[in-house]
Formats: C-alpha cells, sequence, structure tokens
C-alpha cells in the first residue's frame, strides 16, 4: 500500500524557500553590458576585433611596397591571416564605406551617402531602421565596444551609445580632431580634451584596456583608427627617418603614422597573447578606402584613381582575417566586399541573422574553411559615390568577374548635374591599373553592364528614399 509522507511545517517552509530561490534564478530579465559581464560563456563564443584604417590603400604595407615604410606586425598578421588579394571597400570615402560594414548593406540603402554631416546631416545619418553589427552581438550577450572614429551620424540618437555599443571612446568627425596632438574624445558620452597624447597612441592604449577589461566575457570590439587621415602629424623624431629615406615630407608624415598604428595593432596583438585569448579571438584588418590626394602621392601599387574615385585606387583595400582556432593563413584571389563582413561574422560565430534584415553581402565563411562551391562569388559589384545627394552618372562602377564598368569620375565637389561621359571598361586580369578602356571592342558587353549598373542605383535610390 503507499506510504504516506508527512512534512512538518518547517519543510515545507523550507522546500518553498528553494521553489522560490531556483525560480528567481532562472528568470528571464533584461541585461546591462555588466550584466553581461557575469554570465561565464566566454570559452564557447570568439571574441571579435574589427580594425580600420583611415585612407590607407594596399601600397602602404612594407610587405607590398618594397620596404618603404615599417609595418612589422601587419605584416606578421597578413602572414597569420587569410589575406583577400580582390578586397573592396563598399566606397571611395569614409562615411559609406563604414556604414557598409556595419550593415552589410550598400551605402545607399543605409541613408549615409556623403561626408560632411554638419552640412548635410540628413545624408551623414545612419538610418534607424538599420541593424548594426554592434546590434547583432549585443543581442547575443556580446559586450561590444567602439574605439575610434564614427562618422555614421551626430546627434545622441545617432551616435554608437544609440547603435549597438555599450562602449564608446572616440569623436563623431574631424571637427574633434583639429591636431592628433589636440583632440577630443567622447567618453560614454562625455568629452574629454587630450592634449599631453598623441591620438593614435591613445586609441591603441583605450583598445588594450577594452580587452582587459571584458577578458572574461565575449566581446565585439570595433577599433576605428584615424590615421593616416588628415591633419597629418606625428612626432618629428618618426617623421625625421623618412625625411632622411628621400621620401617629401607629406608621405614621410603618412609612413609615420602607419608606422606608429601599427605599433599599437602590435601591442593589442601581444596582448590577446598574454591573456591567451589569441586562438579564440578573431581579428580582421582593412581600410576604408584608398590614399588621399590631396597629400603628396604615394606608392599604391600603381593603381588608378584615390580616395573619391571608384577607381581600382579609392576602393581596392587590404583585408585580412585571423582566427587561429579555425583558419589556415592562405592567400584568396576571390572578389569580397565591406558588406560580406556582417554575414560573415554571423556565421563563423554561429549566430542567426533576423529573417528581416535583407542584406548585400554574402557571408565569407565557406572560403575561409576552405569549403567548395561557393557561386555566389560570382555575383556582381556596385559603387557609387559623389558629394550631397547621389547621381548616378557620376563616379560610379560595377565589377563582374574580372570585368569593371566605370562611369567616370567627374569632381569630388558638388556636381552642378548629371554626367554625360560615356562608360569606360575594363579587364582587370590583365589589365589592373584601368589603362585601356575596351568597351568599343565589347559594345554588347558594355551596354549590359551599364543597363546592371543603372537597374541597381534605381532600386537602391528607391530604398534610401523609403519610408522610415
Amino acid at each position: 500500500m503507499p506510504v504516506k509522507v508527512v512534512m512538518s511545517p518547517e519543510f515545507r517552509r523550507f522546500v518553498l524557500f528553494m521553489l522560490l530561490l531556483l525560480l528567481c534564478t532562472v528568470s528571464v530579465h533584461p541585461v546591462s553590458a555588466a550584466d553581461r559581464e557575469g554570465n561565464g560563456s566566454a570559452a564557447s563564443k570568439p571574441n571579435v576585433i574589427l580594425i580600420l584604417a583611415d585612407d590607407m590603400g594596399i601600397g602602404d604595407l612594407a610587405s607590398r611596397n618594397g620596404n618603404r615604410n615599417r609595418t612589422p606586425h601587419l605584416d606578421r598578421l597578413k602572414q597569420e591571416s587569410v589575406w583577400f588579394e580582390h578586397a573592396y571597400s563598399a566606397a571611395p570615402v569614409c562615411a559609406p564605406a563604414r556604414a557598409s560594414l556595419l550593415t552589410g548593406r550598400y551605402p545607399h540603402r543605409t541613408g549615409v551617402v556623403t561626408l560632411n554631416q554638419q552640412r548635410y546631416p540628413q545624408l551623414t545619418r545612419l538610418r534607424k531602421d538599420e541593424t548594426t553589427l554592434a546590434d547583432l552581438f549585443q543581442d547575443n550577450d556580446y559586450v561590444t565596444g567602439l574605439i575610434g572614429k564614427w562618422h555614421c551620424g551626430d546627434g545622441a540618437e545617432y551616435q554608437p551609445l544609440a547603435r549597438g555599443f555599450d562602449e564608446f571612446e572616440g569623436f563623431v568627425d574631424h571637427t574633434h580632431v583639429p591636431s592628433y596632438f589636440d583632440y577630443k574624445l567622447l567618453v560614454q558620452g562625455q568629452l574629454h580634451a587630450e592634449s599631453k597624447q598623441y591620438l593614435t597612441n591613445d586609441l591603441s592604449s583605450r583598445a588594450v584596456q577594452f580587452v582587459r577589461r571584458h577578458q572574461q566575457h565575449p566581446f565585439f570590439l570595433h577599433l576605428a583608427h584615424y590615421a593616416p587621415h588628415r591633419p597629418l602629424g606625428a612626432p618629428e623624431d618618426r617623421i625625421g627617418p623618412y625625411l632622411e629615406k628621400g621620401f617629401d615630407r607629406d608621405t614621410a608624415t603618412v609612413y609615420a603614422m602607419i608606422e606608429i598604428m601599427d605599433e599599437g595593432i602590435g601591442n593589442l596583438l601581444r596582448e590577446l597573447d598574454r591573456l591567451k585569448l589569441r586562438e579564440n579571438t578573431i581579428v580582421i584588418f582593412a581600410s576604408d578606402n584608398g590614399p588621399d590626394p590631396l597629400v603628396s602621392s604615394r606608392f599604391n601599387s600603381q593603381l588608378r584613381g584615390t580616395k573619391y574615385t571608384v577607381y581600382e585606387g579609392g576602393i581596392h583595400v587590404p583585408m585580412m582575417i585571423r582566427w587561429p582556432a579555425q583558419l589556415d593563413p592562405c592567400e584568396r584571389d576571390e572578389v569580397v566586399h565591406f558588406a560580406d563582413v556582417l554575414p560573415t561574422l554571423m556565421e563563423l560565430c554561429q549566430l542567426e541573422i533576423p529573417n528581416h534584415l535583407k542584406l548585400d553581402g554574402r557571408s565569407l565563411a565557406g572560403i575561409l574553411r576552405r569549403q567548395p562551391g561557393h557561386e555566389f562569388l560570382t555575383q556582381p559589384r556596385f559603387w557609387q559615390w559623389n558629394r550631397t545627394v547621389p547621381l548616378y552618372s557620376h563616379n560610379a562602377a560595377m565589377r563582374e568577374g574580372d570585368w569593371k564598368l566605370v562611369r567616370p569620375y567627374v569632381t569630388r565637389g558638388v556636381p552642378k548635374g548629371d554626367s554625360t561621359r560615356p562608360p569606360a571598361l575594363y579587364q582587370l586580369s590583365s589589365d589592373p591599373t584601368e589603362s585601356h578602356d575596351v568597351s568599343a571592342q565589347h559594345p554588347t558587353r558594355t551596354a549590359r553592364m551599364n543597363e546592371a549598373l543603372q537597374a541597381w542605383s534605381r532600386e537602391v535610390e528607391r530604398d534610401r528614399n523609403r519610408l522610415p
């Protein structure tokens, strides 16, 4: 027969207390960055560090320019990474390029299409209905931080702390950096003036401190350096050796700025080693666009064009990805684009992309892991930029395989109207410097690609003007 269990009042109270304690332990509640620190899931999720230089060309790596300058840490990182020989920014200028990098979408869709945030605030703000990399990592229990340059919208509701970043130590645009020796940083919304440090060293040090603070929890750190963007400046003892090698002052200063940035990146990588985070930290390095034409010209692998232009010198950039635990170092020849970074990181980190996000980029995880069958990499890629409202007859391009169609660059100022210049066609496999227009020899291909570029222009312009 069943045994009747009799509990004393004291024992019943104890059981009730334990049940309530269990319910409190497993209850779901919103978490802050501080809450997430205590969740202890670091071993299962890789950390991510996304480093971006500003106005640095492929030819600014010593390993690519015959050791004109010194970049030992970036050159070593390149040897340890998957290097993409045909990597492209999303735009030939910084703000639209950054908007695409953070959203996985063409810049025009994001609302960020020009540069001057004071003069054109509505054309430089990342739309509120856009989802950023930081949003996605934050939603997946990562601590997120941006150190350095933002340039995707001024005003509290458009700045990093409202766009998925738990921590922001940096500047919104150039007005806070009149000099690398005299600048202001927003630190968690509070403005701090700095005049006793060098900006690049300061940002590098803050990146190391971020990693130390959050070493026990998965983190996403976006280190957005300003170097070697104007205003040019570096300690004189760092410029001198390049002057002695015969470089003009602009070039010597740029090389000194890059060398100092390289040292800071080396310090950050050593900190990962010291904290035993190297194996499970994904490190990406890239530059937002090519070299600035307003400083003296310098070696950039004979690529045509500069910042502001959709020729190769403006949009073809260095890009490398290191993850020692998962990826073997190699060089890849596929055409990759800034819009690919978001879906790639989501797949590598095994995080879901929300169904409502309509991305232009595709994940590179398969080729990073050398898995066969990635036909999407042959998809066309598109670019366009001019100052203020987009005029798609200006400075636009499409790449399809080895072929690149270019609607010529006219001005870095505000265009006076549509351009009537005919498109040019280049076969990059045999003409990487875009020296020979072969549109007359391939009229059918030229017409077809120009029509495809026009269709893309109409589509992204509709999306740019969509209702909130």
